[in-house]
């Protein structure tokens, strides 16, 4: 009777859906490592390389970055922070397995803002980005400098995206937030 039990509870195993885990997975943001696709004197945009083939576009205009995510992407698509700002050298792809397999479910990248007074360095965002198809947007704001654990406060953020509407939710700013 034993075996028959461990057989049964063995099949009742393999027929449970596993629990989404989450998983991230980093890229560079070397624009020098990207393709070039329109460059005047108002800015530039750049294809560049993204999780496993994941279409990547980064895109600058009035001294600000933006990063446009899957298919079709435009560069006026993309979201950016009010003050002038630079962008990190590292993009962190957020990875769910609720599928079966490691899919982005969406971006963390640090945006270096700009004081407006003098233009040099002021504070640090981490941007969190929903990827879903025709509703990808900024999620989060985490400001890197003044929370000592914003990494792992733009993690939470990322692992809980999915249900934002971009046309209507507001853009949440987690923990204390002095970047400008």
């Amino acid at each position: 009777m034993k075996p028959i039990l461990a057989a049964l509870l063995a099949i009742a195993a393999l027929a449970t859906p596993a629990q989404a885990a989450f998983n991230s997975a980093y890229t560079d943001l070397d624009l020098d490592e990207c393709l070039v696709l329109d460059a005047d004197d108002f800015g530039a945009s750049w294809a560049c390389p993204g999780y496993k083939g994941y279409p990547l576009m980064v895109s600058e205009g009035d001294l600000r970055f933006s990063l446009i995510y899957g298919f079709g992407a435009k560069a006026g698509d993309g979201q950016t922070l009010p003050p002038f700002n630079r962008l990190g050298e590292k993009l962190e792809w957020r990875l769910s397995n609720d599928l079966g397999r490691w899919m982005p479910i969406a971006t963390i990248v640090r945006y270096h803002t700009a004081d407006p007074e003098t233009g040099e360095d002021k504070g640090q965002v981490l941007v969190v980005t929903q990827l879903v198809e025709g509703n990808s947007c900024h999620i989060a704001y985490i400001d890197a400098v003044a929370n000592a654990n914003a990494n792992e406060l733009a993690r939470q953020a990322a692992d809980a995206s999915g249900d934002f509407d971009c046309a209507s939710d507001e853009v949440e700013i987690i923990g204390k937030f002095e970047a400008y």
